[in-house]
This record gives C-alpha cells, sequence and structure tokens, in this order.
C-alpha cells in the first residue's frame, strides 16, 4: 500500500524551529520529487519547499526562502524538513507530497501523484 506519512508536528514558539519528518511506504523515495506545503487561502496550497529526485536540487517557497532545510534519509525512506527563524504565520498544517517524473512547476499540486495526511504545527500560547 502506498502511504505517506508525515510527523513532528509540535507547538512552537516565534523564533524557534522545527523539524517534520515525511516517510514512504509502498515506494521508493529516492526516486521521487518530494514538496512540502501548507494552506493557503482560497483553499489552496501553499509550496514550502522541494527537493528533486534528479539532483537533489532545492527550491524554497518565498515565505520561508532561507530559514528552511530539505533533506532525503534515503536508508529510511525518508524526507525532513527543518525550518528556523520561525514567524507567526508559520503554524499550520503541513502537508508533504511525493510526485514522479519532470515537474514544470515545482510547486503545481496537481502533478503530484501521492499525499500524506498532514501534521499540525501549532503556535504556543
Amino acid at each position: 500500500q502506498v502511504q505517506l506519512v508525515e510527523s513532528g508536528g509540535d507547538l512552537v514558539q516565534p523564533g524557534g524551529s522545527l523539524t517534520l519528518s515525511c516517510t514512504a511506504s509502498g515506494f521508493t523515495m529516492r526516486y521521487y520529487a518530494v514538496g512540502s506545503f501548507r494552506p493557503a487561502p482560497r483553499n489552496e496550497r501553499e509550496g514550502v519547499s522541494y527537493v528533486s529526485d534528479r539532483d537533489n536540487g532545492k527550491y524554497d517557497g518565498d515565505s520561508v526562502k532561507e530559514r528552511c532545510t530539505t533533506f532525503r534519509d534515503n536508508a529510511k525512506n525518508t524526507v525532513y524538513l527543518h525550518m528556523n527563524s520561525l514567524r507567526p504565520a508559520d503554524p499550520a498544517v503541513y502537508y508533504c507530497a511525493a510526485a514522479k517524473g519532470a515537474l514544470g512547476y515545482v510547486f503545481e499540486t496537481e502533478d503530484y501523484d501521492y499525499w500524506g495526511q498532514g501534521t499540525q504545527v501549532t503556535a504556543s500560547s
């Protein structure tokens, strides 16, 4: 059974950091591009980070530029998203997705084949 499972969602404070995991089962993640997304207005999803399947090239969304690190652990079939210098807008449900084949635009949600259920990042009061 093909599945993506996110984990690592937690209570966070502005200025803090978080690391989210995205683990695949039923397919080999290293052969897929992986994107991270969070909700955006009008029921859309904002692209947060992207890592290519070919050269591990990375791309970050505008709202998280220079605050994200995305890396693979192929032995664990997992991709990690680490974000620091958290801002009040960062708490959200974070989704990971996997895409096979070339993407014209790395954050085009329709081009992703598999999606996880999301992990909640919550602002601590």
